[in-house]
């Protein structure tokens, strides 16, 4: 009787898990049809426009890079967003901030839809990538995080499959994500500047400028290395 009960509560307890799954699937599902609908407004200005209306501005801020990492809005926008609303160094703080804690939202999304029913070596061309990444902890996430072309949603859900950490994880996030953070901050900051017709506009220009030069340059140089 005993066995039968403990079977039955195992059953009960795996049903409610599969119905969590689902349930964070369909959010999600849903979430991205909002962004896609909504793709039109999701632009630097009007993201600045409607957080600047909280008093809490920068809280918000935050769970919008949260939300905007789970649903595929590129960090980039919220980047420039950053920097218009708060300025340089705010701006980065904020923004470096959210990058983070939304790649550890995705990070975690994944790892717990997936539930080990994903085995990295049965995806024939992912799977070395992210077992690479896992072998090589921070460093191979910051490394992944620098090249342009992987989007920082995808990159988030991807290394969610894998074993790393969620410390080294958040780590190399961080300084992978952080030149171009940098980088499109100061663009934000230097164009808000422009419009309020500040003549200081050139530094952070400059600064970004040199913060996207060091996003490209940095991969290749781990490239060589490895």
């Amino acid at each position: 009787m005993k066995k039968r009960a403990t079977q039955a509560a195992e059953t009960s307890i795996d049903r409610l898990r599969i119905a969590g799954r689902v349930v964070v699937l369909l959010l999600i599902a849903a979430g991205l049809a909002w962004a896609w609908s909504a793709r039109g407004s999701l632009d630097p200005a009007s993201i600045k426009a409607t957080i600047a209306n909280y008093p809490a501005a920068p809280l918000v801020f935050l769970f919008a890079h949260l939300l905007a990492s789970l649903l595929f809005i590129p960090r980039t926008v919220l980047a420039i967003a950053a920097g218009l609303l708060f300025g340089v160094w705010l701006g980065t703080l904020w923004a470096a901030l959210g990058s983070v804690m939304g790649a550890v939202a995705g990070f975690w999304v994944a790892r717990y839809v997936n539930g080990g029913f994903i085995e990295l070596e049965s995806l024939p061309r992912l799977g070395p990538v992210l077992l690479k990444a896992e072998r090589g902890g921070w460093r191979a996430v910051a490394a992944l995080r620098l090249i342009p072309v992987v989007p920082h949603s995808l990159a988030n859900y991807a290394l969610g499959l894998t074993k790393l950490p969620v410390g080294p994880y958040a780590v190399g996030s961080l300084l992978g994500q952080l030149p171009l953070t940098i980088a499109y901050v100061d663009f934000g900051a230097a164009g808000g500047r422009l419009m309020a017709g500040q003549a200081n506009w050139l530094g952070p220009i400059a600064v970004g400028v040199l913060a996207l030069a060091l996003s490209v340059f940095l991969p290749k140089m781990w490239k060589q290395k490895h």
